[in-house]
């Protein structure tokens, strides 16, 4: 059963059935793999990255999987991924940018019962400019899908609905940074954990 939305960052204002799982959700940029480590280890719970997990199973990066099978296949890996760590507890899961376009997907988010899903949001610019700081990194994960600025905020701007249908919670990271994000999360749910 899915809780009511809360505002940006507040406490739940009702009492809450206990969460067993937090889902990130968010587009690409936005902290999910960061933040979620970083609570993860606050919380004392196991850290699982989507993509990671994919990429595991398959044997292959995103990048392969997408450039070799293309965006569907990877999408239903990601179906299957994702349901899986549904039954998880104790866990935070980092879902990839694109998760929320399944409506597959949304709908486990949907009836997930002890999952809290959080939407780490922030501007496009931010958002562009990070993954721009990331793909410097040799060792950041390829963004397949990243384009230009504009495309990058049209995908966005695309996806914004979603990521608010699907969260329990959003927390905007703009101006914070990954520490300051996982600290709102927590602060947040600590008192349905």
């Amino acid at each position: 059963m899915k809780h009511p939305k809360a505002p940006i960052a507040d406490p739940f204002p009702e009492p809450r059935d206990r969460i067993e799982r937090l889902v990130l959700t968010g587009f690409m940029g936005s902290g999910k793999t960061t933040v979620g480590r970083l609570l993860a280890a606050q919380l004392g719970w196991r850290f699982v990255d989507l993509d990671e997990e994919i990429e595991s199973f398959a044997g292959r990066t995103v990048a392969e999987i997408f450039a070799e099978d293309r965006e569907d296949a990877f999408r239903r890996l990601e179906t299957t991924a994702l349901q899986s760590m549904l039954h998880g507890v104790a866990l935070v899961v980092a879902l990839g940018g694109g998760a929320v376009l399944s409506a597959s997907n949304r709908k486990l988010l949907a009836m997930s019962s002890g999952t809290l899903t959080v939407f780490l949001r922030a501007s496009s610019s931010t958002l562009y400019a990070r993954c721009l700081r990331q793909s410097a990194d040799p060792q950041a994960a390829i963004r397949p899908l990243m384009g230009n600025s504009e495309a990058f905020a049209e995908r966005l701007a695309r996806r914004e609905d979603l990521y608010r249908e699907v969260a329990d919670l959003l927390i905007d990271t703009s101006n914070q940074t990954p520490e300051e994000s996982a600290e709102s999360v927590f602060r947040a749910v600590r008192s349905t954990l």
